[in-house]
């Protein structure tokens, strides 16, 4: 039976008339009598309703033979649950890929390299920083326009990340000329790729995949690939079960066009919250902003839905979250008690680790006002960033007067404030030292080596000794 997305597809693509002898065109063309049916050959539309079975009818790149890909069919072969959760988790996917594959005449197999590269998780993040499905780092991501901001990361989307991949893959393709060649620059890097090329020529060595040194890394990815081509190419052979994956989109987009917080958006389109999260992997934070993610990806069949109920909402405003620019750098305390937060909720909704300071210019999430309903603008959506930077740890140290100290002369030896040395102290503002008489100081730890224990007796002073800290935090941020 043939799908619905198909049968709508038949019907606006009509069938070719191709004439026998002649060519007809389209105006004034006479229906066929039926004596005439015999002489005119009608094409209809070839269609599938399974998406494995399209997938393998356009493989096109030339199979791979080695110890190593029956090395990783069978380590894949021994795993058939693995297997199944893979291909399970990939259904909400593979049909958009296959889908940009053909209209870029690429070989299909290569929907299969999310397999390899992520297990089909947009989630997913590497030891290296790479993430998404695709598993871009973060400057690949950047020169192929993958936006990765304090609200949102492309590298995860499902749309940005496949253009993404499928562009580099090209390039790839286009530099070496061979999909195995550029299969293996897509995980080493093309660079790398091209002085391993070199070296084998200076050697008169051969110059394909498997003749190339190169990490064992690398050199195991195109094997993992063949072995999964071949597992979807018959997976009875493999032990393997292949979840049924209708040959028609999955999801489709819908226009956002005021800023929507994301639990409201999945209630809408009546999809389970860790749904909707699969489809629209890059939005990490709990409002949609307009400006900066124009479209979120629905079910096929919720999108309507979604539509109809955002028309009909009365629930009050969509969107209870805002962004608040930081105007000067400061303690998260501090930055809560202006936007109304508790400490802990502006930590967490906006995931600023301990002994951090806010650097100013940074962008946070906070709860929107009754006074101020604007959406946030796609200069900030955009561009929104999140600087911090450590709060100044102070180290107790006592030190010995010499003769004619004061508190002032102290507080500027120490670069600190006369009020610090008098807290510190319990002594009056006028107050003159003996010689080698003890005071008590509060100073900056030094740097220290990663992995180094904190110095013993570092603290932060109980009171009101900000002044360092304050200082130090006006002068980082510059």
């Amino acid at each position: 039976m043939t799908s619905p997305f198909f049968t709508r597809c038949l019907v606006c693509a009509g069938f070719f008339v191709l004439s026998l002898g002649h060519a007809t065109t389209l105006e004034g063309l006479a229906p066929l009598e039926v004596q005439e049916s015999n002489t005119r050959l009608v094409v209809p539309l070839a269609t599938t309703d399974d998406l494995w079975e399209r997938i393998r009818s356009g493989y096109a790149m030339p199979d791979l033979e080695s110890d190593l890909v029956r090395d990783r069919e069978n380590w894949y072969t021994t795993r058939p649950d693995y297997i199944f959760r893979m291909t399970e988790r990939s259904k909400k996917y593979l049909f958009h890929i296959v889908e940009e594959l053909e209209l870029r005449n690429m070989p299909t197999e290569l929907a299969l390299l999310p397999f390899i590269e992520s297990a089909f998780n947009p989630q997913a993040v590497s030891s290296a920083k790479a993430a998404g499905m695709w598993q871009f780092m973060p400057a690949t991501g950047k020169y192929f326009e993958l936006k990765q901001n304090v609200f949102r990361d492309d590298r995860r989307d499902v749309l940005a990340s496949t253009r993404a991949a499928l562009d580099y893959l090209q390039k790839l393709h286009g530099m070496f000329g061979d999909w195995h060649l550029a299969l293996a620059a897509y995980n080493w890097g093309e660079g790398s790729v091209g002085r391993a090329i070199g070296k084998n020529k200076r050697l008169g060595l051969a110059t394909d995949y498997p003749s190339l040194t190169m990490p064992m890394e690398t050199r195991f990815y195109v094997p993992k690939l063949q072995a999964i081509k071949n597992i979807v190419a018959n997976p009875a052979s493999f032990n393997s079960t292949l979840p049924q994956i209708g040959n028609h989109p999955y999801f489709q987009s819908v226009s956002i066009r005021r800023d929507i917080d994301t639990v409201l958006a999945a209630k809408l389109a009546e999809v389970p919250l860790s749904d909707f999260k699969a489809l629209n992997p890059s939005l990490s934070k709990p409002v949609i902003m307009a400006a900066g993610t124009p479209q979120i990806l629905l079910p096929w069949d919720n999108a309507d839905i979604f539509e109809r109920n955002l028309l009909g909402f009365s629930g009050g405003k969509l969107a209870s979250w805002t962004v608040w620019i930081a105007p000067t750098t400061m303690k998260v305390a501090d930055a809560a008690k202006r936007t109304g937060m508790s400490e802990s909720q502006l930590r967490e909704v906006n995931n600023i680790p301990p002994r951090m300071l806010i650097k100013r210019g940074s962008a946070l999430l906070v709860p929107r006002s009754a006074q101020s309903e604007k959406d946030v603008t796609e200069k900030v959506a955009d561009n929104g960033q999140m600087s911090l930077a450590p709060e100044v740890v102070l180290v107790k140290k006592t030190v010995k007067a010499v003769k004619g100290d004061t508190v002032a002369s102290l507080a500027k030896r120490y670069r600190t404030t006369p009020a610090n040395i008098v807290q510190w102290n319990k002594v009056s503002a006028s107050a003159h030292f003996k010689a080698g008489q003890p005071v008590v100081l509060f100073v900056p730890a030094k740097a220290r080596a990663k992995g180094a224990k904190k110095p013993k007796g570092a603290v932060q002073p109980k009171g009101k000794p900000k002044t360092v800290a304050h200082a130090a935090g006006k002068k980082k941020a510059g």
